[in-house]
């Protein structure tokens, strides 16, 4: 029996057909594109998306990037850059024009090419099923920190600068210069390219190892001239080299990170998907007996390291790992698919059509907002009608103050305060030390404070002379100080 469907594929014209990795890849963006469009309120989880598209708007309406604070009533004028200025921009035109479902949708298309990318890299080297598991699991190790902000914009980027730092590896060559636009590029979207420059060194470490004695000059001069020319690249930002710094003031808070959601140690009180998916691997790799060489291993253990220590990392795990273990895989576990397969172009139509489509119909349907618990707009309101200026905010609450033109006292931006500023702000507002609370609301003349409902803070105010209590719901509550008691 002849079968239509296999007819016509061996009908279709050699240039009507594209390679199986293509394919793939195609179909693993659009499903994520769709996934990730249906969950798109999740992707608004985090207050610092207000401020970001704020600073966005500043840059537009000043035509100019930020080198001072202009936001906080804290530290007014206080040295501080935007190294994530492309992504504040982006986000800013598309919130102008078409809301927080331009927001979800660059989002969303960003992480879902970061994975689509990353399954054409991987079956380069191994089959359909292995490529795919790799890239899933990466799914969900990223699934934490997908949210609609600058990093977001960047995933795409990364994964194709890390695959071509192993791919030159893999294939004992130098890399290719086209990289360099890859790593300026984010420069000026995240502050995360630091890593890409730090990922440089193991993988020349490979190459110059694996070289001939007689080579390993040549090598070693080659990568160190990519290297720096890398160093160079990343310097293209209208801040030139210092937006590398800006990574040594963030890693430089040191235990005030701790304090911060996406900055803390991956917690395995309870099963999650992080867990799931390393007790996998650890399985496999025991079962299967798959080794990696020594420089792989370091840099896989590394990576592991930076997720288990700070869960904002675990996409980097995600994306970046699969493709330094995709070559040895396919040494020890056999290659790719026949390369002679491919897919006809109707079927890449049909998954275009599909993305289009759920552009269309599921913003309008889902209508996208951030959750309430970092949109305190009555709150706000009402801090609003007190009058009143030096205002103690709760630290998530920050990036909708400044989106509503209130200066707060913190925010997101974490490395403008310093660490600290930043743990006598918690040790004061948690009660960790009350009598530093009391201390900071007569040295900063507080006259209003709005914190997150639950707040230790809010049962002293309740109790404080002086101080009313004129607003409160489930999400935060307003203080006024009483202009007698000042």
């Amino acid at each position: 029996m002849v079968y239509p469907a296999a007819d016509a594929e061996r009908a279709a014209p050699a240039s009507a057909r594209v390679p199986a990795a293509v394919a793939w890849a195609l179909a693993v963006t659009v499903l994520l594109y769709v996934l990730l469009l249906t969950l798109g309120t999740q992707l608004l989880n985090d207050a610092d998306t207000y401020w970001q598209i704020a600073v966005g708007d500043w840059m537009i309406a000043h035509r100019a990037v930020p080198h001072v604070d202009v936001y906080s009533w804290t530290l007014p004028g206080e040295r501080w850059i935007s190294s994530q200025w492309l992504a504040q921009v982006i986000f800013a035109a598309l919130y102008r024009f078409v809301g927080w479902s331009g927001i979800v949708a660059a989002s969303a298309f960003a992480i879902a090419s970061a994975f689509g990318l990353l399954t054409y890299h991987l079956m380069r080297r191994l089959a359909v099923v292995p490529a795919l598991v790799m890239a899933m699991a990466g799914f969900v190790l990223a699934a934490p920190h997908m949210l609609a902000r600058p990093h977001a914009l960047a995933l795409p980027v990364m994964v194709m600068w890390a695959a071509g730092l192993v791919r030159a590896a893999d294939e004992k060559r130098a890399p290719s210069w086209w990289l360099l636009p890859l790593i300026a590029l984010w420069a000026n979207l995240h502050g995360g390219f630091t890593f890409g420059i730090f990922l440089i060194a193991p993988v020349a470490l490979e190459a110059l190892l694996g070289a001939r004695a007689d080579e390993r000059l040549r090598v070693l001069l080659r990568w160190a001239l990519f290297g720096i020319a890398a160093l160079l690249a990343a310097c293209v930002t209208p801040y030139g080299p210092e937006s590398i710094l800006v990574t040594r003031r963030i890693l430089g808070l040191g235990p005030a990170l701790a304090l911060i959601g996406e900055w803390q140690p991956e917690n395995f009180a309870k099963l999650g998907g992080v867990e799931l998916v390393l007790l996998g691997a650890i399985g496999f790799l025991l079962y299967r007996r798959v080794t990696l060489p020594p420089i792989r291993i370091l840099v896989v253990l590394g990576l592991l390291h930076m997720a288990l220590s700070q869960s904002r990392n675990g996409e980097m795990l995600g994306l970046i790992a699969p493709l330094f273990a995709a070559a040895p895989l396919a040494a020890q576990l056999g290659g790719r698919d026949d390369g002679s397969k491919s897919f006809a172009l109707p079927l890449l139509a049909g998954f275009g059509a599909l993305a289009l489509l759920a552009t269309l119909a599921l913003p309008p349907l889902m209508r996208y907002e951030p959750r309430a618990l970092v949109t305190p707009a009555a709150a706000t309101a009402a801090v609003k009608a007190s009058g009143k200026t030096h205002l103690l905010n709760s630290y998530d609450f920050g990036g909708y103050l400044i989106a509503q033109g209130v200066r707060p006292f913190i925010d997101g931006r974490t490395e403008l305060y310093g660490a600290r500023f930043f743990l006598d702000y918690d040790a004061a507002v948690n009660l960790k030390d009350v009598a530093g609370f009391d201390r900071l609301l007569q040295d900063r003349a507080i006259d209003v404070t709005m914190l997150a409902a639950g707040t230790p803070a809010i049962g002293l105010l309740d109790r404080m002379p002086g101080w009313t209590r004129v607003y409160a719901d489930a999400v935060a509550v307003v203080h006024v100080r009483k202009e007698a008691a000042r």
